[in-house]
């Protein structure tokens, strides 16, 4: 049950940031638009909400109880700059705004590091709350979701070793890309 609402809570999530662009770009409902895109952190909410009826109503703990905490800290701590980037991605395609920028260079080491910071604040964020979880269920079924939280620490070693070899070897602009 859970894992189905992650599902539709990853989908709802997209639908209100797509319905939130829409409204800004299409219709030019600044304000209906504002209210799509702020209602996002409520199904984050909802998530959260669920994930607690569900343990609470005596259901098996699985790892997607725990999905639903990494979930939950990759959608805090990327959420606006997933945003951010759709909406310029949206504004250059509907709206004739600016095209995006690829970087290169040191740039897109910055971005890269940034990236990974980001990934670090959903681990914590993830990983505090499948903490405070296993604090609600019983001593057994905490190895569930523990090691859920030794695969995430080994991605996230991963994502570190891949972000910051951009410093060592810049991503260079390709030969064809023209100022």
């Amino acid at each position: 049950m859970i894992g189905f609402l992650i599902i539709i809570c990853e989908i709802a999530f997209w639908i209100f940031v797509l319905l939130g662009l829409f409204c800004r770009y299409m219709w030019k409902k600044k304000i209906l638009s504002t209210a799509f895109l702020l209602a996002t952190p409520i199904i984050d909410l909802l998530l959260i909400v669920f994930t607690i009826i569900d343990i609470n109503r005596g259901s098996e703990i699985t790892v997607f109880h725990g999905l639903a905490a990494v979930y939950i800290g990759v959608t805090i701590a990327f959420g606006h700059s997933m945003i951010k980037w759709m909406d310029a991605h949206f504004s250059f395609r509907f709206a004739g705004g600016e095209k995006p920028v690829k970087k290169y260079g040191r740039a897109h080491a910055i971005q890269e590091m940034v990236g990974w910071l980001r990934h670090l604040a959903a681990f914590a964020i993830g990983a505090c709350l499948l903490y405070l979880m296993t604090l609600f269920i019983p001593k057994e079924e905490i190895k569930t979701l523990l090691p859920l939280i030794q695969v995430w620490t080994i991605v996230l070693g991963i994502d570190f070793l891949i972000s910051f070899s951009y410093c060592l070897w810049p991503k260079k602009k390709p030969s064809s890309v023209t100022k």
